[in-house]
């Protein structure tokens, strides 16, 4: 497309810091959190994943939409970001498994992008001032008139957004990793049983459940507020805490859940949002990172063991208030040796703070499903004996 034929867009931070370029996708005015990924792969991934509610993503990757979009590598049934933010954009894709282009992609669903800006130059500006509020318009390009807007927005801190995200019902997923992209076929391989999972959904990506079906489990999801006696009903070899947007201090429903989860002392496993639910579970408090923490090389790992990871999270739990008598630190995130992963030192339960299913991203951490699969076996034979 050529830029005679471009609509102006402008973005605007809460700051009054301006950028000026083209709009693709749809049309109008979006308010967010501005938050950057760093990944050169998986921008449709990005997009669907609903961790990224209430967020307007900058890609640092300078060439968003080569590949189109397609139905199978959603992370949901659709985006959930606010926004898109590119330096540049193909109109074209050149691929054989796209079915649509990116722009037309977020103008289906009626979300707003802006390109042509220089991307380099406001992720700096993010890392070196924090992640905060803006909003792009194609019919607000007045920057006091838009700034007034992001400035009257809610801050990320405090809101609970897994409401808006979180399965209205129950349901069951049976849908494994295809064999055209299994990338663990001999850890599967030695599971022999079956087990039942319940996931509570406060946000939960299709590739995590994927996994949990591909190593032989039987998934029931339920919505975020289902109360523990409930899920307990189900009678789970497991219970899986799943990642999700927002503030996970504001999730006292899923934390109360939680805590009475623990008391059934039935394994549980925790990513993202799920593990920093435990965390407050188990007595911990989490805080909000200056820019968070999204791309597919975050170092993690602790005693001589390195996992290249994928991590997408905006808060942390806070070191000094785990109770170290009951819990103990796994995983540090080695670039900035925040909290990455902790397990409980007494029960089968561990949680971390980045994506073991990895969609997109390295697969160094997917020894994590087996690790869960093989707590709920050990659980299985010593409630026998």
């Amino acid at each position: 497309m050529s830029l005679s034929n471009a609509i102006p867009a402008l973005l605007v931070l809460a700051d009054g810091t301006a950028y000026r370029g083209w709009s693709f996708g749809a049309l109008g005015t979006t308010i967010g959190e501005v938050v950057f990924n760093t990944g050169m792969t998986g921008y449709q991934e990005v997009l669907t994943d609903p961790s990224y509610t209430g967020q307007i993503v900058i890609f640092t990757y300078p060439e968003l939409g080569n590949t189109g979009v397609n139905p199978e590598d959603e992370e949901s049934v659709k985006p959930h970001v606010k926004g898109a933010i590119a330096r540049n954009i193909c109109h074209q894709p050149s691929n054989w498994r796209s079915t649509q282009s990116l722009p037309d992609y977020l103008k289906q669903y009626e979300i707003p992008g802006i390109f042509g800006i220089d991307t380099r130059a406001l992720t700096r500006k993010i890392r070196m001032y924090g992640a905060m509020n803006g909003g792009i318009s194609t019919s607000i390009l007045d920057e006091n008139e838009l700034l007034a807007m992001v400035q009257a927005a809610p801050n990320m801190k405090g809101l609970n957004l897994v409401q808006e995200v979180t399965t209205p019902s129950m349901y069951e997923w049976s849908e494994a990793t295809t064999n055209d992209w299994e990338f663990n076929p001999e850890a599967i391989a030695k599971i022999g049983a079956s087990f039942t999972v319940v996931a509570l959904d406060f946000g939960v990506k299709r590739n995590i459940l994927k996994r949990l079906a591909s190593y032989g489990c039987r998934v029931i999801v339920v919505p975020a507020n289902t109360p523990a006696e409930e899920i307990l009903k189900y009678n789970p070899d497991g219970i899986f805490l799943s990642n999700g947007p927002g503030d996970p201090a504001a999730v006292t429903a899923g934390i109360n859940t939680a805590k009475a989860l623990l008391e059934s002392k039935k394994p549980m496993f925790g990513i993202c949002m799920g593990h920093q639910i435990l965390g407050h579970a188990l007595g911990a408090k989490t805080f909000k990172l200056k820019f968070g923490h999204r791309g597919l090389n975050q170092p993690a790992g602790l005693q001589q063991r390195v996992e290249i990871t994928s991590q997408n999270h905006s808060f942390a739990i806070d070191p000094d208030s785990l109770p170290s008598t009951v819990v103990e630190v796994s995983h540090l995130n080695l670039n900035d040796h925040t909290v990455a992963g902790v397990r409980h030192k007494s029960l089968p339960v561990f949680s971390v703070q980045y994506h073991p299913e990895a969609s997109p991203g390295p697969h160094d951490a997917d020894y994590l499903f087996e690790q869960f699969v093989l707590e709920m076996q050990t659980a299985r034979q010593t409630a026998i004996t």
